[in-house]
């Protein structure tokens, strides 16, 4: 599957993962009482029935380039920005051909969407992936997915004449930070990643600091802490807590 690529992309991608959720799964409302700024999908399309997720894995070779780099490689960070207007082309023409059809749908940015000073989503790609059962949230806060967490996620809302598919399920523990791994911690360049948990504020000036090292893009990412050995596949365990991740 590594040589799955987007035709207008140097990016390659493994197979990618979709799931969905009923909108009115009372995991929305308890993600919006997380986070009051969180938007609800019916905030998005009010007359909305499903939400639906997916998931895009970059290949082994995107990891590997990362990994070896203290800075975010040009891989990587092309991998993040080509991924991005991939995400963004895929939502537009799934809108416009679910609305050609007759179910209205809407779709929110996969990045750059997030309160610049809580450095908090307002539409959490990663909190929905979770809703959808696409995976888990890991201590480092990447998606866990059957798939590893180097990737990107985007999503979108349907309405109403959509009928519910089935859904997935992400059983077992993904993370295995309880079980004594701490690689995503000791990857982190700038110490944002700790024991304790994410210093967002930290984190966030080093992707500024790797997105001045490429003017050609907006490249504020780094990825370090997802090259670890649940880059790839999840580290399978007991069964989930179910709690709501806030990303």
């Amino acid at each position: 599957m590594d040589r799955t690529r987007a035709p207008a992309t140097r990016t390659r991608y493994r197979a990618p993962l979709v799931g969905f959720a009923p909108a009115d799964d009372p995991r929305f409302d308890e993600l919006c009482a997380l986070v009051p700024d969180h938007l609800h999908p019916r905030e998005l399309l009010p007359d909305a029935r499903v939400v639906c997720a997916f998931y895009l894995p970059f290949s082994s070779h995107t990891v590997t380039a990362n990994a070896c780099e203290e800075r975010v490689s040009e891989h990587w960070a092309r991998a993040y920005v080509e991924t991005n207007a991939l995400l963004s082309e895929l939502c537009i023409t799934l809108v416009a051909e679910l609305e050609r059809i007759g179910i209205p749908a809407a779709w929110a940015p996969p990045t750059h969407n997030f309160d610049p000073v809580r450095l908090v989503s307002a539409w959490s790609h990663k909190s929905i992936g979770v809703i959808c059962g696409l995976g888990q949230l890991g201590h480092h806060h990447m998606l866990i997915t059957e798939s590893g967490c180097a990737g990107r996620l985007g999503s979108i809302v349907l309405g109403t004449g959509t009928k519910l598919p089935p859904r997935r399920n992400a059983d077992g523990s993904f993370c295995a930070f309880d079980r004594g791994c701490r690689v995503c911690i000791q990857r982190c360049p700038v110490g944002a990643l700790t024991e304790s948990g994410l210093d967002r504020s930290r984190c966030y000036a080093r992707c500024l600091e790797n997105d001045a090292r490429f003017p050609q893009w907006t490249a504020d990412v780094c990825g370090r802490c997802a090259t670890g050995p649940c880059a790839l596949q999840p580290m399978h365990h007991s069964k989930s807590s179910g709690e709501i991740p806030v990303v």
